[in-house]
């Protein structure tokens, strides 16, 4: 077995081992190099199950985390998905797999750039990205099939509840700090929505705005 292989074997037991069970998760995060979206040296470490920084201050999430959220939408084929935070663009392109059309949006001109590169580079034609706040959703493109948040309010974002359908599914994390965080998942039914906590997590918080730089 090469070193390639037995590593991508130890990446999805680690996976299993925390939960991720999906099996059309665990194809797709088999499928999509995590390297792909990781620069510099850091490349090294794409199969180990940890954030890495990236760009803006920002981080790339552990492989867990992000197949736990992906699993907790329960994306099918005929889904259009909203994506807050773009960051390196790795959880977009999972959800690619997955989904129908991927929108992912982030405050940061540098990050939606670079992604768009790697999207292009690895023949993703099913994700727009675009810079834009976060916090207020993409109403143009609204309602969404399910939408996630790779970065944590203190409770779900109103215009974010909105642009959800009546059945859709919202995967986000919640807290007031950046120590006591939850994923949660947001269900919108006929008269409301249903929420379940999922686990602890960690996540940057939610900024309004876009990103400072050019």
């Amino acid at each position: 077995m090469s070193d390639e292989a037995e590593r991508k074997m130890q990446f999805l037991f680690a996976l299993r081992s925390r939960g991720v069970t999906d099996r059309a998760v665990l194809t797709a995060m088999e499928k999509i190099d995590r390297a792909a979206f990781i620069r510099h040296y850091f490349t090294d470490r794409a199969y180990e199950d940890t954030p890495l920084p990236i760009a803006c201050g920002q981080t790339i999430s552990q492989p867990s985390v992000v197949g736990l959220m992906t699993q907790a939408l329960q994306v099918t084929s005929r889904d259009k998905v909203l994506e807050i935070g773009t960051g390196s663009g790795y959880q977009a392109a999972i959800l690619s797999s997955l989904a129908r059309r991927v929108y992912t949006i982030d405050r940061h001109r540098r990050l939606v750039t670079e992604a768009r590169e790697v999207f292009e580079r690895l023949g993703f034609v099913n994700i727009t990205a675009l810079i834009a706040d976060g916090s207020r959703g993409l109403p143009d493109q609204a309602p969404f099939d399910r939408i996630v948040v790779t970065a944590a309010a203190e409770d779900p974002p109103g215009p974010l509840l909105a642009q959800l359908k009546i059945g859709g599914i919202m995967v986000l994390p919640v807290g007031q700090s950046d120590a006591v965080q939850s994923l949660i998942r947001v269900t919108r039914t006929e008269d409301g929505f249903d929420y379940d906590e999922l686990r602890p997590v960690r996540f940057v918080p939610l900024v309004e705005g876009l990103g400072n730089e050019p």
